[in-house]
């Protein structure tokens, strides 16, 4: 090869290399635009999610709830903030001696954990302690207060007796409540005709 032609080769390589890092350098740039907003995005995304959940709950330092869930979603960037349990949830409550007493299943819950307040969704079922069974889609469990609420339809079942309503509330044991539009079957005894005690209804507004 002639100086002449090594001189056209270096030359032809120089613009070459130059050119490729122009390209290089905007390629980058462009990755940069199109994947750089998506990391820095937060507002939808969970912070912590486990899965096979299974965890104890204290009430004012003593254990008193059993929860069991498939999936626990913590959402601390939206507002309200909240934790979700979409594959359902199973809750057992204790008594003093840590027997089981009452249990809450559902398909679906939030808590919302600013507000504490639960929601359950789907086929919610709970039993209280006195052996009563309570089913409804939807159903508040405000800690605060501690009330659970409903505006959705319910029915109720009892040992002696069955009720069945709107605008349910309750105490936090779900053993008094009311009820409205409600009807039912209830025990009835010619000399002494009673209700269940722990069952109040009102009329339709």
């Amino acid at each position: 090869m002639k100086i002449k032609d090594l001189k056209r080769t270096t030359h032809t390589l120089s613009i070459a290399t130059v050119l490729l890092t122009v390209v290089m350098l905007f390629s980058c740039e462009n990755n940069e635009e199109a994947n750089g907003p998506r990391l820095g995005i937060r507002d939808s995304l969970p912070w912590l999610k486990s899965m096979g959940v299974s965890t104890l709950i204290s009430d004012s330092g003593i254990i008193r709830y059993k929860l069991i869930s498939e999936d626990w979603y913590m959402y601390d960037k939206k507002d309200p903030t909240y934790w979700s349990f979409e594959k359902g949830l199973f809750m057992e409550k204790f008594d003093a001696n840590y027997h089981v007493e009452a249990f809450i299943n559902c398909d679906t819950a939030y808590y919302f954990d600013q507000r504490h307040l639960w929601e359950l969704r789907g086929r919610v079922f709970i039993k209280n302690t006195k052996g009563e069974t309570f089913r409804t889609t939807l159903l508040y469990w405000d800690q605060n207060t501690r009330e659970f609420y409903s505006p959705a339809y319910m029915e109720i079942q009892g040992e002696t007796q069955s009720l069945k309503g709107t605008n349910f509330r309750s105490n936090e044991g779900m053993t008094q409540y009311r009820i409205h539009q409600s009807s039912g079957d209830f025990p009835f005894e010619e000399d002494e005709p009673q209700q269940p005690e722990p069952v109040y209804t009102t009329p339709a507004p």
